[in-house]
C-alpha cells in the first residue's frame, strides 16, 4: 500500500480514518527508525506480541491494535520519548489486563495477572513488567462505583512511577481527546468516566519528577484542555 510522504506528520486519528491499521503500522515503522537496531528489534517484538494478544479485540469501529499504536506513536513523536522500555510498556499496557491467561501460558496458575507480569519480565525485562503493572486495573469491588475506583487506582498507582504517568497520559489522551471518534452510548459513558481525571493528570504531568520537557508538558496540558472542552460539549447539554 502506498502512503503519502506527509504520513510522518499527519494527526494519528486522521491516519486511522484514512489509512486504518496499515497506515498506523507504517507510521510506527517511520518513528522507530530513530532507534538503533537492537531497540527496533525489541519494539517490533512488543508490537508483534500486542498484535497477537489483541488480534480479535475491537474498539467500537476499529481493531484494538490501533489504540496501542497511537499510544506508542504519541509518546515517540509528541512526547519525544526515547526510552525503549517505556514504549514497549505502552504497546503492551493492556496486555495483562485484557489477556492474562493467554500471556501466562497454558499452565494452570492461581493468579494469572502475576503470572502474566512474570512472562513480560522474562521477555522484556522487569522494568517493563513494573510499568505495565502500574497501568493495569485491579479487580474492583462490585459494591462501589467503578469509575470512582478507577480514579483512585490511577492516582495511587502513578504516584511513585513517573514513567508510567507518561504511558497513562498518552492512553488518556487517545481516549479523551479521541472521544469524538467513537460512536453510540460509549461517547457519553467515556466522557463521564474520563472527565474527573483531567485535574488528576494536570497535577501528575506538571510534577517536577515527571520526566518530560517543559514544551512537552505544555503540549499535554493543551491536550487535556481540549479533552475537557469535548467532555463539556458531550455532557453539559442545556436542559
Amino acid at each position: 500500500m502506498d502512503f503519502p510522504a506527509y504520513l510522518a506528520t499527519m494527526p494519528m486519528h486522521a491516519i486511522t480514518e484514512i489509512h486504518g491499521e496499515p497506515g498506523l503500522l507504517e507510521r510506527f515503522r517511520l518513528e522507530i527508525r530513530a532507534f538503533d537496531e537492537p531497540a527496533r528489534q525489541r519494539l517490533t517484538a512488543a508490537l508483534d506480541l500486542a498484535a497477537d494478544l489483541h488480534r480479535d479485540d475491537r474498539r467500537v469501529r476499529e481493531p484494538y491494535l490501533n489504540h496501542l499504536l497511537r499510544v506508542a506513536i504519541r509518546m515517540m513523536h509528541h512526547y519525544q520519548v526515547r526510552d525503549v522500555d517505556v514504549i514497549v510498556a505502552g504497546l503492551l499496557h493492556d496486555a495483562v489486563e485484557d489477556h492474562p491467561d493467554e500471556l501466562a501460558g497454558d499452565a494452570e496458575v492461581d493468579d494469572p495477572t502475576t503470572a502474566a507480569l512474570a512472562t513480560l519480565a522474562d521477555r522484556f525485562g522487569p522494568r517493563v513488567a513494573r510499568l505495565v503493572a502500574a497501568v493495569t486495573n485491579p479487580a474492583y469491588d462490585p459494591g462501589r462505583d467503578r469509575h470512582e475506583q478507577y480514579r483512585e487506582h490511577v492516582a495511587a498507582s502513578l504516584e511513585g512511577e513517573p514513567w508510567a504517568r507518561v504511558i497513562k497520559v498518552s492512553d488518556f489522551t487517545d481516549n479523551g481527546v479521541g472521544v469524538i471518534h467513537t460512536v453510540g452510548p460509549k461517547v457519553a459513558s467515556s466522557a463521564a468516566k474520563y472527565r474527573p481525571l483531567v485535574p488528576v493528570f494536570r497535577d501528575l504531568v506538571t510534577r517536577p519528577d515527571t520526566p518530560l520537557s517543559a514544551p512537552v508538558k505544555q503540549h499535554i496540558l493543551d491536550q487535556l484542555d481540549l479533552a475537557e472542552e469535548r467532555f463539556s460539549a458531550i455532557l453539559d447539554q442545556p436542559a
